[in-house]
C-alpha cells in the first residue's frame, strides 16, 4: 500500500515577467509553470488546485473571511518495515492471528493526591 506526504502551497496571486510575455494573462501562466516545476522537480506530484475560505482580522473586532487559492502536491514516501507483524496460521482455525511485541512498562508512576474538600485551593501532589 502507498503511503503519501502532501503539500499545499498558496498559488501565486500576481504574474512573472519573463522574455516575450507581454498579457497579464500569460505572465499568470508562467508564474504558475514556474511554481509547479519547482515542486516537480523535488518530487512532488499536482493533484489540485483549492479555494478555501480563511477567517482574518480586521480591525480590533471585525473578522472578515477572505478566500484563498491553494496549490496541492503530494510525492510518495518509504514505508518503514522495521517493526516486522508475525502472522500464524492455526492448523484447526483458518483465522490468521497476528501478534505484535508491545512494550508494557509504565512511564510515569501515579501518585495520589491529598484530598481535602474543605479546601478552595487546587490540590497538588506531594512526594
Amino acid at each position: 500500500m502507498s503511503q503519501y506526504e502532501y503539500k499545499v502551497v498558496p498559488a501565486p496571486k500576481k504574474g512573472l515577467k519573463a522574455k516575450g510575455i507581454k498579457s497579464a494573462e500569460n505572465r499568470y501562466a508562467n508564474a504558475l509553470e514556474t511554481a509547479m516545476n519547482a515542486l516537480g522537480a523535488e518530487g512532488w506530484e499536482y493533484q489540485r488546485s483549492e479555494t478555501l475560505p480563511s477567517e482574518e482580522r480586521s480591525g480590533l473586532t471585525r473578522r472578515v473571511t477572505t478566500f484563498q487559492n491553494m496549490l496541492v502536491f503530494r510525492r510518495a514516501v518509504a514505508v518503514d518495515v522495521s517493526e516486522p507483524t508475525v502472522v500464524e496460521i492455526v492448523e484447526d482455525n483458518t483465522t490468521p492471528t497476528i501478534t505484535a511485541e508491545v512494550d508494557e512498562s509504565p512511564l510515569l508512576e501515579a501518585k495520589p493526591l491529598d484530598v481535602d474538600p474543605a479546601r478552595a485551593e487546587p490540590q497538588v501532589a506531594t512526594e
